[in-house]
């Protein structure tokens, strides 16, 4: 794991321009660590936003577009807190019935959501362009999965 928090700020280019979003190692230092390295890797770039529901939020990080896949790597630990909580802009980690089954995919608020609040793991926030992710195409039904979806160009991670 990185003890270094210099690189906690991701650039998620979309087709509209770029989002930047600041990690939350202080809040979920194993999941930071594992959007740092998925994203190094290259393994969100042109990975689909699946499953976006109106006045909730956009999920993506599942390279099958189905919300049912994750990466290579092991599941991780939940790391719920109680210091922050879902609001607009904040980043949760996905996941099962098993809290601890996170593994690649996240999801970004449209609004916020007090009920997810202990329950899901923030591990980021948006800090620039979230006028940006409210342009993310929405799902139909209540599932909210998106035909023909819109994905995510290029994440990378750059220093603070």
């Amino acid at each position: 794991m990185t003890t270094n928090n210099q690189n906690n700020i991701v650039h998620m280019e979309l087709k509209n321009g770029t989002v930047i979003i600041k990690l939350r190692p202080d809040l979920a230092p194993l999941a930071a660590e594992r959007i740092r390295v998925l994203a190094e890797k290259g393994f969100y770039d042109g990975t689909p936003f699946h499953r976006v529901i109106e006045g909730f939020m956009a999920q993506g990080g599942d390279p099958s577009g189905t919300g049912t896949k994750g990466s290579d790597l092991p599941d991780l630990p939940a790391e719920f807190t109680k210091e922050e909580s879902f609001r607009r802009g904040m980043i949760g980690m996905a996941r099962t019935m098993d809290p601890n089954s996170a593994n690649s995919q996240f999801f970004i608020m449209f609004a916020d959501a007090p009920h997810l609040n202990g329950q899901y793991t923030i591990v980021g926030e948006v800090t620039q362009g979230m006028e940006l992710v409210d342009q993310i195409k929405r799902g139909g039904g209540a599932n909210g999965m998106v035909n023909d979806p819109d994905r995510i160009i290029k994440m990378s991670v750059v220093a603070e």
